[in-house]
């Protein structure tokens, strides 16, 4: 049974029209910047925030279908993982997972042993009797996950699950919900902006922007094809729209790169900033795309430098802290960019 859903909501001057189909034991995230609508995406889903227009269904069953329809969130069959967790501070780890079942009508005895049953299963079993100020953030998020998923919810909601969580703790709990979301036989929609915990999470990436899907697929091919320059950035290539005729293309900005593989029409051309060389003076040698560029801006990564580059076109270019020190430029500087026309990818717009 597939969770459909087409969600339109209308708040003030914002706009949701978003579109989601959900396969048992999937995963699908929603991934955007601030304010793209994937909260109100996840609200609606939950049930606290009534739809304006369209439909949320499991399988033919409505959950939501204005202006006849809406199914509470208490009523409906759902988990939720908030951001910040939001465990109740005068109860215990058990008390906390079990006050899901017991709200759904289950037995104390029965709802606390099916809680600590949980608590174990995500290695918490010690702190059965620890209230929540006493918890780490990375338990935190355990002993909440645990509540979610201890109602049997045909449909659970994961909140920005890790951003409160720091660098290490992160890669840990990580690495452990992945492992709950590959046995969870239900229907899973995970928010978040962070690509890492997207691509790692996932069997389908929503990308969201001003309250739409722009792109969508598995996030290998998402990283592999970005269409808007907010995917380019997550993924750290350099993006361009423009018109091929052979191997060569036209940029919709200003501009013609020379691609190794003939293609025709609009499409979408992509590289890594790792592919771009620099050079103080016109680079000769092997055929290549050379253009005149302006350093705007230096950044300093884990192992390179970034190099933001004013020219036709704009582009980013990585660099060994070496190959700067050589160059001795700073911003206003003018070099040579250089790129192999085997680097580039081109794909139908």
């Amino acid at each position: 049974m597939t969770v459909h859903a087409e969600l339109r909501v209308t708040r003030d001057r914002f706009r949701l029209e978003l579109d989601l189909n959900v396969a048992p034991g999937e995963v699908v995230a929603l991934l955007g910047p601030n304010g793209a609508g994937k909260t109100t995406a996840l609200r609606a889903l939950a049930g606290l925030l009534p739809l304006s227009a369209g439909h949320i269904r499991l399988d033919d069953q409505p959950w939501d279908e204005p202006p006849k329809v809406f199914v509470p969130a208490e009523r409906r069959p759902i988990g939720v993982v908030f951001q910040d967790y939001l465990l109740f501070g005068h109860l215990t780890a058990l008390e906390n997972v079990a006050f899901g079942l017991r709200a759904r009508g289950a037995h104390r005895g029965t709802a606390r042993a099916l809680a600590g049953d949980w608590l174990d299963r995500v290695g918490l079993a010690d702190h059965a009797h620890t209230k929540p100020r006493e918890l780490s953030g990375g338990q935190a998020q355990r002993v909440a996950l645990a509540r979610a998923l201890a109602t049997g919810p045909r449909l659970l909601l994961l909140d920005e699950p890790l951003a409160a969580l720091d660098a290490s703790t992160r890669l840990t709990v990580r690495a452990e919900l992945g492992r709950h979301l590959a046995d969870f036989p239900g229907h899973t929609v995970l928010v978040t902006h962070d690509p890492l915990d997207a691509m790692v999470l996932a069997d389908r990436l929503v990308i969201v922007e001003h309250g739409r899907a722009v792109q969508h697929g598995p996030p290998a091919e998402v990283a592999r094809h970005p269409r808007t320059d907010y995917v380019a950035d997550l993924v750290g290539l350099n993006l361009y729209r423009g018109t091929a005729a052979g191997t060569a293309v036209t940029l919709a900005d200003g501009g013609v790169l020379t691609v190794a593989e003939p293609a025709s029409g609009t499409v979408h051309v992509a590289f890594p900033p790792s592919a771009v060389s620099l050079h103080p003076e016109p680079p000769s040698g092997s055929p290549r795309n050379t253009w005149q560029v302006i350093v705007t801006d230096i950044e300093q990564h884990a192992h390179t430098t970034r190099v933001r580059l004013d020219g036709t076109p704009p582009v980013l270019a990585d660099i060994t802290t070496a190959t700067l020190a050589d160059l001795r430029v700073g911003p206003g500087d003018a070099l040579w960019a250089a790129l192999k026309a085997t680097e580039i990818r081109t794909y139908p717009a």
